[in-house]
C-alpha cells in the first residue's frame, strides 16, 4: 500500500467523521471500518465515470447499510461527482444533497435509496439480473456492449434481515456471476456484540446458497482486498461473497470495535484523536490535502477512458447491427408506452363475463409484444395471477434472455428485485402475488414510491371473493394501506376497459409505482366503462337530473352492484349517479373542476361500496354519507355466500341509499 493511497483511504474516514460531528448526528462506525475496501473497489476495480454518472455500462455500487451514508458521500465528493465540500458540511441538514440515508434521484451517483437493512441486497440482485438479461438480449460476438458488475456493501444487520436470505437464495439459484457482495464483518450491532443474537456461520449459509466464498482477514489491507475482488470477478458462474473482517470505528482509539461507534458522533476529542492516530496533516474540519484530490482525479480519469473505449465499441456495434440499435432505443425509450395507447388491438375486448385477473393476463400478452423490455413474474403464483408471458421463455442461469421471472415464495425479495430491475435502466418490470400478501411486499413498495420507481405490482384475489381459503387469504385492510402511501397509485378495475386502463397507467408512469388489484371471480363488461378510468374516477351511469338524488361510488367487483342498485332505485323514483372509482390516487391528481363535475359538493347523499375495509372513504361520503364495506375479517365459504353474508348485494346497496 503506497502512502498516497493510505492518505486517500483516510480522507474518507476524516470526511465521514467530520460530517457526522458537525451534524451532531449520524453513523461514523461503518465508514471508518469500510473505508479501505470502498476505496480499493472504486479506485482500481470498478468501472465508473464521474463525468457521466448515467453511463449505461457502468458498474453499479449499492450501499445496503445506508446508515453509513457518509462513506458514499465521501466517495462521491472525492471522485468528483459534483458533491462539494459544502455539501459534506451540510450532512443531514434541510434540503442538502447529503441526507441521513442515501436517496436515489436526489444525490448524483446514488444508485438506490437504502436504509431499511437488507433492502440494498435485494435491489442489487435485481440489478445483476437486469445486467444478465440485457447482455443476453444485446451482446454479439466481439461486442459485449452490456458487461458490468453489481457490487453491494452491507454488514451484520443486512445479513440478519430475512430479505437478504430470500434474495441471495435466488441469486445463487440463478448463478449471477456478475454480483459481488461485500460483507463488512465487524461483529457489532447497536446493542453490542452480534453474539447476543447472531451466531450462525454466515459463510456456510452463503455457500449453501451457491456463492463463491472469499475472506479478507484484514479490512485495511488494500492488496488483499484487491486480490479478493479480482478473484470474485474471475468466477463467472457464481455470485461472490467477500467477507472483509473490519473494526467498526477504525482509527478512533476510544471507539473502534465498540457499539458506541455505530450511531453517534465520535465527539470532538475523539475526532482529534482519530486524526492523530491516522497521522492526518491537519486538525481543520473537512481538510483534504491537494495531493489526495489529485490522486482521486487520476483514478477518475481512468474511468472516463474506460467509457470512451466502450463508446467506440458501441458505435461500431450500432453500425454493424442497426436492428439491435433500433431495439436498444426501444428498451431505453421512456415513452415506449405511447404505442400501447395508440394500439386498437390493446383496447379491443370480448363482451363476456371474466375475472379482472384473467383480463389482466390477456392485456399482458398484448403488452409483451408492444414492449419488448417488459419483464416480470410472480412469487410462485403465475398460474393464479395470470402473469406468465407466453413464448417469452423462463429467466434462468441457462437462459438469461427469458422474460418470465420465477421468484419462488419470496414476496419481500421479489419486490426489492423488481426495484433493482427498474433502477438498472432499460427494463420495465412487474411483480405479482395474492393481494393479501401485499403485506409482505409493503416495505419495498414503499421504497418504490420513495425513489419514484414506477414498478408495477399485480395483486390478485382482491377481496372476500377468494372464498373457501378463508380469512387468512381474504384481504380487508390492504387497500387502505396502499392508498395511504404517498406517490403510489392503486387501481381496482371493474371490467376489461378499466383493466386495460390500469395497465396502461402503470406502464406509462414515469415516477409512480402502481398496484393492480384484481378479482378472482368473473365480472360483467360494463356498458358505460371507458378510457376515462385513466382519470381515476368517472361517471359510469348518470342521473337524468341536473342534481342527482344521490351518488353511489364503487370500485372493482362492486361497480356491478352499484349499477344494479341504480336500476332498482329508479323503479321507486330515486335517480342516482353511479361513479366508478378504480383509483382514488389518480382521481386526486385531477383538476378541481373535473373532481367537482364527477362528485359535486352539492350532492351530500353518497354511498361507497367496496368489499374491503372502509378506511379512507370518509373523504368521499362525508358526514352525511355511508358505506357498504367490510367491518371485520372474512370467513371460509363459497364467494357467493360470503358476498351475501357481508351485505354485498343490490338490495343492501339500495337500502343504504334509502337510509340517507
Amino acid at each position: 500500500m503506497n502512502q498516497i493511497d493510505t492518505m486517500s483511504v483516510n480522507a474518507i474516514r476524516v470526511l465521514a467523521a467530520d460530517a457526522v460531528q458537525k451534524a451532531k448526528s449520524g453513523h461514523p462506525g461503518l465508514p471508518l471500518g469500510a473505508a479501505a475496501m470502498s476505496f480499493e473497489l472504486w479506485a482500481k476495480h470498478m468501472n465508473h465515470n464521474p463525468k457521466n454518472p448515467g453511463w449505461e455500462n457502468r458498474d453499479r455500487f449499492i450501499l445496503s447499510g445506508g446508515h453509513g451514508s457518509t462513506l458514499l458521500y465521501s466517495l462521491l465528493h472525492l471522485f468528483g461527482y459534483g458533491l462539494t465540500k459544502e455539501d459534506m458540511m451540510n450532512f443531514r441538514q434541510m434540503d442538502s444533497l447529503t441526507p441521513g440515508h442515501p436517496e436515489y434521484g436526489h444525490t448524483v451517483g446514488v444508485e438506490a435509496t437504502t436504509g431499511p437493512l437488507g433492502a440494498g441486497m435485494g435491489m442489487a440482485v435485481g440489478m445483476a439480473m437486469a445486467e444478465s438479461h440485457l447482455a443476453a438480449v444485446f451482446n454479439k460476438d466481439g461486442y459485449p456492449v452490456v458487461d458490468h458488475f453489481t457490487y453491494v456493501l452491507g454488514g451484520d444487520g443486512c445479513m440478519m434481515e430475512g430479505i437478504s436470505s430470500e434474495a441471495f437464495s435466488l441469486a445463487g439459484t440463478l448463478g449471477l456471476g456478475k454480483l459481488i457482495v461485500f460483507y463488512d464483518s465487524n461483529r457489532i450491532s447497536i446493542e453490542g456484540s452480534t453474539d447476543i443474537a447472531f451466531t450462525e456461520d454466515v459463510q456456510k449459509r452463503m455457500e449453501a446458497f451457491g456463492f463463491q466464498l472469499i475472506t479478507v482477514e484484514n479490512g485495511n489491507d488494500l492488496d488483499a482486498i484487491g486480490k479478493a475482488i479480482e478473484e470474485a470477478k474471475a468466477d463467472t458462474t457464481r455470485p461472490s461473497f467477500i467477507t472483509v473482517k473490519t473494526q467498526i470505528g477504525y482509527g478512533c482509539p476510544a471507539k473502534q470495535g465498540k457499539a458506541s461507534a455505530h450511531g453517534e458522533p465520535l465527539g470532538d476529542d475523539n475526532v482529534k484523536a482519530m486524526k492523530e492516530f491516522l497521522n492526518w496533516p491537519s486538525m481543520e474540519p473537512f481538510y483534504v490535502p491537494d495531493e489526495v484530490y489529485a490522486n482521486y482525479k487520476a483514478y477518475a480519469e481512468r474511468g472516463a477512458e474506460t467509457e470512451e473505449k466502450w463508446n467506440a465499441l458501441f458505435a461500431e456495434y450500432c453500425g454493424k447491427y442497426p436492428e439491435m440499435k433500433e431495439l436498444w432505443d426501444k428498451f431505453y425509450n421512456p415513452n415506449l408506452a405511447n404505442d400501447v395507447y395508440d394500439s386498437e388491438d390493446y383496447w379491443a375486448f370480448e363482451d363476456k363475463p371474466d375475472a379482472t385477473r384473467s383480463l389482466s393476463g390477456k392485456q399482458l400478452q398484448k403488452l409483451k409484444n408492444l414492449m419488448p423490455n417488459l419483464i416480470g413474474g410472480a412469487a410462485d403464483l403465475a398460474p393464479s395471477t395470470k402473469t406468465y408471458m407466453a413464448d417469452m421463455g423462463d429467466f434462468s442461469k441457462d437462459n438469461y434472455a427469458g422474460r418470465n421471472l420465477h421468484f419462488g415464495v419470496r414476496e419481500l425479495a421479489m419486490s426489492a428485485i423488481g426495484n433493482g430491475l427498474m433502477l438498472h435502466g432499460g427494463l420495465r418490470a412487474f411483480v405479482s402475488t395474492f393481494f393479501v400478501f401485499s403485506d409482505y411486499t409493503k416495505p419495498m413498495a414503499r421504497l418504490s414510491a420513495l425513489m419514484g420507481v414506477p414498478l408495477t405490482y399485480v395483486f390478485t384475489h382482491d377481496s372476500i371473493g377468494v372464498g373457501e381459503d378463508g380469512p387468512t387469504h381474504e384481504p380487508i385492510e390492504q387497500l387502505a394501506m396502499l392508498r395511504a402511501m404517498p406517490n403510489f397509485h392503486v387501481y381496482r378495475p371493474a371490467d376489461a376497459t378499466e383493466t386495460a386502463a390500469a395497465w396502461y397507467s402503470a406502464v406509462s408512469s414515469k415516477k409512480t409505482p402502481t398496484a393492480l388489484v384484481l378479482t378472482r371471480q368473473n365480472l360483467p363488461q360494463l356498458a358505460g366503462s371507458s378510457k376515462e378510468a385513466l382519470k381515476g374516477a368517472y361517471i359510469l351511469e348518470d342521473s337524468a337530473k341536473e342534481v342527482p338524488d344521490a351518488i353511489i361510488i364503487a370500485t372493482g367487483s362492486e361497480v356491478e352492484l352499484a349499477v344494479g342498485a341504480k336500476a332498482e332505485l329508479a323503479k321507486e323514483g330515486v335517480d342516482v349517479r353511479v361513479v366508478s372509482m378504480p383509483s382514488m390516487d389518480v382521481f386526486e391528481e385531477q383538476p378541481e373542476d373535473y373532481k367537482e363535475k364527477v362528485l359535486p359538493k352539492a350532492v351530500r347523499k353518497r354511498v361507497a361500496v367496496e368489499a374491503l375495509g372502509d378506511f379512507g372513504w370518509g373523504r368521499y361520503v362525508g358526514l352525511d354519507g355511508t358505506t357498504v364495506t367490510m367491518k371485520g375479517f372474512g370467513a371460509s365459504a363459497p364467494a357467493g355466500q360470503l358476498f351475501k353474508k357481508f351485505g354485498f348485494t343490490v338490495e343492501n346497496v339500495v337500502a343504504a341509499v334509502k337510509s340517507l
